[in-house]
């Protein structure tokens, strides 16, 4: 797991992320969800628990590319948080074309029993 000082806080584990995809280090990413987590890998789909949340990050890595994500809103309730932000990615599908994608994320967050904090779910694609 990341140091406590770098996910403190529900904006610090975003800019893990960012970090993680930017730098293509899927292990540094995957203790950034909690156990059962959901990923959106597309608008209105789930990939749910460790295998689908590596799955889906690694679609990202493989592209190569930079994530810029800017969180917007944090709405905070006891231990859980809803993150808003806007982001956008440029790398490199497999067919070798430039890929781009942007979207408006909407992600849930749990503080744990340490302070820190994990995904619940990841939706990059929003409301989409």
């Amino acid at each position: 797991m990341q140091t406590l000082a770098t996910v403190e806080t529900p904006e610090q584990v975003l800019e893990q992320i960012v970090y993680g995809i930017n730098s293509g280090d899927l292990d540094s990413l995957i203790p950034l969800y909690e156990t059962d987590a959901a990923f959106a890998a597309e608008p209105g789909s789930l990939a749910h628990g460790a295998p689908g949340v590596s799955e889906a990050l690694s679609g990202f890595i493989s592209m190569n590319g930079t994530l810029d994500l800017q969180v917007t809103r944090v709405l905070e309730v006891d231990d859980l948080a809803l993150v808003v932000g806007t982001w956008s990615f440029d790398g490199t599908g497999p067919d070798g074309e430039p890929v781009h994608l942007e979207a408006r994320n909407a992600d849930v967050l749990r503080r744990q029993s340490d302070g820190t904090w994990r995904f619940v779910i990841d939706n990059p694609w929003g409301t989409d």
